[in-house]
């Protein structure tokens, strides 16, 4: 069986109430997927995903810390270089609910854009809508924070979909009382009340990048 990668772990904890510690400390682990990087902080305590090219020394001389400092945006940068950085997100969780599956896969939707968003940053992308075809709400899940379920939606603009009652579907895809995340970020407040009114909690922010050093 693989090892559960520390930020899986964490997350996991969290979507059941435990938390790190709010001592303002930072913690350095490796990445979860090769190419991609990212800071994940919780209240008061951070974990840095950063590749072994990065001496300990290196992240020292940038000042991380639990209290913000992990996600200073000079510090990201410095890390990312030339590359792609990803919005600050929050990070919700929530458990899935498994039985009948209330969407069906949509293969017709893989060129979707938050689907091509998706595959950049995130690995085994599936994505998922209405059977109507002439619906093109997205729902995708993949395998991304930490190794763990990760779902992305959008609705079809056309439709009169409620926001929450696709994340509610989309949990159906999840086994029942498996963790699964989301992030969002905070600006999308649509997006982030569906998610809280289906049953996701914040419990993080989480920030990624593709590094060119």
């Amino acid at each position: 069986m693989d090892a559960v990668h520390p930020i899986a772990e964490v997350l996991s904890k969290a979507a059941g109430g435990d938390f790190p510690a709010v001592d303002g400390a930072w913690q350095r682990v490796e990445p979860w997927r090769p190419g991609v990087e990212g800071v994940v902080a919780f209240t008061g305590h951070a974990y840095l995903a950063v590749d072994d090219d990065v001496s300990d020394g290196t992240l020292d001389s940038l000042s991380p810390d639990g209290f913000g400092g992990a996600s200073n945006p000079r510090l990201v940068s410095r890390l990312a270089g030339t590359g792609w950085i990803d919005a600050l997100d929050i990070i919700l969780v929530a458990r899935g609910t498994g039985g009948e599956p209330a969407l069906v896969p949509r293969s017709d939707l893989r060129n979707h854009p938050r689907a091509e968003h998706a595959t950049s940053a995130r690995s085994e992308v599936t994505t998922f809508g209405y059977a109507a075809p002439d619906d093109h709400t997205l729902v995708t899940i993949s395998t991304g924070l930490g190794g763990l379920p990760e779902l992305g939606l959008e609705t079809d603009p056309s439709r009169d979909h409620v926001g929450t009652d696709v994340v509610r579907d989309a949990l159906t895809l999840i086994e029942e009382g498996d963790v699964v995340v989301a992030a969002c970020a905070p600006g999308n407040a649509r997006a982030l009340r569906a998610f809280l009114a289906a049953g996701f909690e914040p419990v993080a922010s989480v920030q990624l990048w593709r590094p060119e050093r």
